[in-house]
């Protein structure tokens, strides 16, 4: 049988949400885990990649089993077995050939920004040492609807077969006096891409871009042209759609 975990995670102390060779991840640690508790050696597949540093509200992943297990009494004992940063929010079971990753319709991230010292805030939004025309880069940001291929923000010499995504939501918020998030939503992202997205926003917003140049990042298909990565400490994953008739 197979089941989703739905989770979340500050990603501080892990390098990124995949297993790495010489690094802890969150992957690894929520499958050793699991593992311990069923009493076998258990694979988790997660929806996507987290980068180093990045958090997540709510990722999912999906693991297999072969007798029906207690889902209630899974969660408890994985939450009272992982380490505080990670938290298991629900189990659910689903069709044996649903995948958290390739089911998926949609991913939200958010990008906390301030724009003034906070600290109750450094771990998790990015403080900019200088002014920034959030209008400008909203109205930058509305060209991300009219393209899909999104090379000039993807991680170079990744393994991917395209480059295409459809952004279904892209835009700053107020949040606060000195608090600004930026929402993207789209069926895939690249890796980087969010981070990237961010840091050319941020170049329009400086008047370093305007935002017809910045339509011109996106059609040079060229990381080059792009602006700097954002940190990842202020990036969270919040959300990830599927479809309801995959759940059992």
């Amino acid at each position: 049988m197979r089941y989703f975990i739905e989770l979340a995670y500050d990603g501080t102390d892990y390098h990124g949400w995949q297993i790495q060779p010489n690094g802890n991840s969150v992957q690894a640690t929520l499958a050793k885990a699991l593992s311990l508790v069923l009493r076998k050696e258990t694979e988790v597949v997660g929806a996507g990649r987290t980068d180093a540093g990045v958090s997540a509200a709510k990722m999912v992943a999906h693991f297999d089993i072969d007798e029906a297990i207690d889902l209630p009494l899974l969660t408890e004992k994985l939450s009272k077995l992982l380490p505080p940063d990670i938290a298991v929010r629900r189990i659910d079971s689903v069709r044996e050939d649903a995948h958290a990753r390739f089911d998926a319709l949609s991913r939200t991230y958010r990008y906390h920004v301030v724009t003034r010292k906070d600290p109750f805030l450094r771990r998790y939004a990015w403080r900019v040492p200088f002014a920034l025309d959030f209008g400008a880069m909203n109205e930058a940001a509305q060209a991300l609807f009219d393209y899909t291929d999104f090379t000039s923000f993807s991680k170079v010499h990744t393994d991917v077969k395209n480059h295409r995504c459809r952004i279904m939501k892209a835009g700053w918020e107020q949040t606060g006096d000195y608090e600004w998030v930026f929402t993207i939503q789209a069926d895939r992202f690249l890796r980087n891409m969010v981070r990237a997205v961010v840091g050319t926003l941020v170049e329009v917003g400086r008047g370093r871009l305007s935002a017809r140049e910045f339509r011109q990042v996106i059609e040079k298909k060229d990381r080059c042209a792009a602006g700097a990565s954002v940190p990842a400490h202020a990036l969270f994953l919040t959300d990830i759609d599927y479809p309801t008739d995959i759940y059992r």
